[in-house]
């Protein structure tokens, strides 16, 4: 009997000492493929993969297993950033769907497959549930033949076409580029020298350090690029994710720009800039900033659970200009229904050179408006049963003060969070597919962010 495979909020992920194996590969490219096989027969199915140690084994498996059962299965010719999938299957009228072999930003000791479906989305959660109810305990010796495909050049041409060219190219900007060692080394580099952007790229190839490097757009990680910006004088850096679905930046005096004042920056620059309307749609866990941004812009807020294939399932219903997870990811429905890293950092690009105002004075401005906000996050490492036990009771929990003060609004949409006066808050939620429970708090100093934080962790121990 194998293991259990559950998909949580970003696909299938395991351990390559643990449940990470052949079997399991197996098992789920076999469910997929035969969910893909009934409703599309004979469609052709896109398979990409990282730069990580073995993906390109699995993925090559992947395929196979895939094309036993009647499928046209393409196989990436190189590793491929999980944006460029999904846009090569929205594109192409023949496809069904696309299985990525990545890690995407966790470490190297971990790989992970997620799923993409015709109109290169996540899916939906009923798509995952059928999915998981669809994979057989035992591992088939069904293969078929592979088509090696090249899903990228296209790709990194049409997002070349999105962009003012001629105002990126009049601006004479440089850029530091870091795609962390994964699959967007290379290419976002290679389309801003196309634009005429002077471009360092950091992290592009393998070096004796890279395994023990963690492909996450958040500090520590983006250490070597805040040097690199100084060190070069740059207007900023842009860093992606392991597979180029989520985004930090560092300005130039060297800052860490986290994910929630890029999107704000982005969403700014759709509507004042580029004249774009529509709903935005969040995570529960997305900074107050992307709701203030959006309010003073006139746009309509959706507040949904964590993981984007929530975001995904409102870009179905049409009139969404722009979906934001708190964790980095952006997707622009109009380019396509996923996120994508690169064409929100070309944006960014975009919005210095039309603006003249490098990436540090435009953060500036953004909380001169909107006021200052700390953001933090904890994942907190419990026994099993101290997890189920807080899952069976946050449904119910109303606490009538929380690290003294009394909370404004109450909502268990998804765990428990707790909204105050001033607009700071504090979340809980239990992991879906790891024994931790998320905190998430923020505010308008780090004092009082850690103060909810603390008291998030005591809540979620039993000690309140």
């Amino acid at each position: 009997m194998g293991a259990i495979i559950h998909f949580g909020t970003d696909g299938w992920r395991a351990r390559l000492d643990g449940d990470f194996t052949e079997e399991n590969v197996i098992r789920v490219a076999d469910a997929a493929g035969a969910m893909w096989s009934e409703s599309y027969p004979y469609a052709t199915v896109y398979i990409g993969y990282d730069t990580r140690p073995d993906a390109v084994r699995f993925a090559r498996l992947a395929a196979q297993v895939i094309s036993a059962h009647g499928l046209v299965a393409k196989l990436a010719d190189r590793p491929t950033p999980a944006p460029a999938v999904s846009w090569a299957v929205s594109r192409d009228d023949r496809a069904c769907g696309a299985l990525i072999v990545t890690g995407s930003h966790l470490p190297l000791d971990y790989l992970g497959i997620k799923l993409r479906v015709a109109d290169g989305g996540g899916g939906t959660t009923d798509f995952y549930e059928e999915l998981e109810d669809a994979v057989e305990p035992d591992a088939t010796m069904a293969r078929g033949p592979v088509q090696m495909t090249d899903v990228l050049d296209d790709y990194l041409q049409d997002m070349q076409g999105l962009v003012d060219a001629e105002a990126i190219r009049d601006a004479r900007l440089s850029v530091v580029c870091d795609p962390m060692y994964g699959s967007a080394r290379g290419t976002l580099a290679t389309v801003l020298r196309r634009l005429g952007v002077e471009v360092h790229e950091i992290h592009e190839a393998e070096d004796p350090d890279w395994l023990e490097f963690r492909p996450e757009p958040v500090e520590p990680w983006v250490d070597e690029c805040e040097h690199e910006v100084v060190e070069r004088g740059a207007w900023a850096g842009i860093v992606v994710d392991g597979d180029a679905d989520r985004l930090g930046a560092v300005d130039e005096r060297g800052r860490y720009v986290s994910p929630h004042k890029i999107l704000a920056l982005v969403l700014g620059h759709l509507v004042r800039d580029r004249g774009a309307e529509g709903r935005v749609v969040l995570n529960i866990s997305s900074s107050t900033l992307a709701r203030r941004v959006a309010r003073a812009l006139g746009c309509r807020i959706t507040i949904k659970p964590n993981g984007f294939k929530h975001i995904y399932e409102e870009m179905l219903k049409g009139d969404v200009l722009l979906g934001g997870e708190g964790a980095g990811g952006i997707g622009i429905p109009a380019h396509i229904l996923e996120r994508d890293a690169m064409f929100c950092g070309l944006l960014l690009v975009e919005l210095m050179a039309v603006t003249g105002r490098k990436l540090g004075e435009l953060v500036d401005d953004l909380e001169g408006q909107f006021g200052p906000l700390c953001y933090g996050q904890r994942d907190l490492r419990l026994e099993p049963e101290v997890i189920e036990s807080l899952r069976n009771v946050l449904p119910g929990l109303n606490p009538p003060e929380v690290a003294g003060r009394e909370p404004k609004t109450v909502s268990h949409m998804d765990g428990l969070r707790l909204e105050f006066e001033d607009e700071s808050w504090l979340l809980l939620r239990p992991g879906g597919t790891e024994p931790v429970v998320r905190v998430y708090a923020e505010a308008a100093t780090v004092e009082r962010r850690d103060e909810l934080l603390d008291a998030g962790c005591d809540i979620a121990r039993g000690e309140i």
